[in-house]
């Protein structure tokens, strides 16, 4: 929030004090089940977690990563029933923030219901730019869209630097975002570390060369409002 506007020191306290007792969900485990109805929205402390949606035929699809920072079911306050799950992709620490908590805040603090809807707008755009990668890029284009993303995201986050970040996720779980099998992201990433555009060791991923991932992937940040811009 405070990459995107001014947050006073009396809105970082009410923002604090929405949060309930962290506790840690482990890899693989679901935060938020589909169909859940939560009495509360969850704030990601650390860790990667997904939103998911289930198929018929028993697939698994991924429709947002989210990272430490980030609200990941804001919008459930709202909507009551769950119509997709949230997975931890790695260990996570959440804290709950009480949807009475959350109604109170935007009673009191206008601009901080401002920025926290404006949380639910960029989860909104993610979706479209998503949907436009899927349906417009080849693998190496998504794959490579995706990486600056998440770069992006998790710099702002303060878990990356230098073109350097954490990126906790198997094949699977990229093969679930991206729509694509285990085999083609195993060969989409072997083609991207022939090319020398990409190193992935050990859950860090190094983008060698940024100016050729954001060509190859289209990528434009602008989405993801990360710039100040106060609301």
């Amino acid at each position: 929030m405070s990459r995107r506007d001014v947050i006073s020191a009396a809105e970082r306290d009410a923002l604090m004090g929405l949060l309930g007792p962290i506790r840690t969900v482990p890899a693989g485990r679901p935060i938020v089940e589909p169909g859940d109805r939560p009495s509360f929205s969850t704030f990601v402390v650390s860790g990667f977690c997904a939103r998911f949606s289930l198929t018929p035929n028993g697939g698994r699809q991924l429709t947002e990563i989210n990272v430490a920072g980030d609200f990941v079911d804001l919008h459930s306050l709202l909507m009551r029933q769950m119509d997709h799950g949230v997975v931890a992709l790695a260990d996570c620490v959440i804290a709950p923030a009480a949807h009475d908590a959350l109604r109170r805040l935007t009673e009191t603090h206008p601009h901080l219901t401002r920025l926290l809807w404006l949380e639910t707008v960029v989860d909104g755009a993610i979706h479209r730019q998503w949907l436009v990668t899927m349906g417009q890029q080849n693998a190496a284009s998504r794959l490579a869209h995706l990486l600056c993303e998440l770069y992006c995201r998790t710099e702002a986050a303060g878990l990356a630097s230098d073109h350097r970040f954490p990126l906790p996720m198997t094949q699977a779980d990229l093969g679930d975002v991206l729509g694509l099998t285990q085999v083609h992201i195993n060969r989409v990433l072997m083609e991207l570390r022939r090319q020398g555009l990409v190193e992935w060791k050990a859950g860090q991923v190094t983008l060698n060369d940024w100016d050729a991932l954001v060509k190859l992937g289209a990528f434009d940040p602008t989405y993801l409002r990360l710039q100040s811009d106060p609301v």
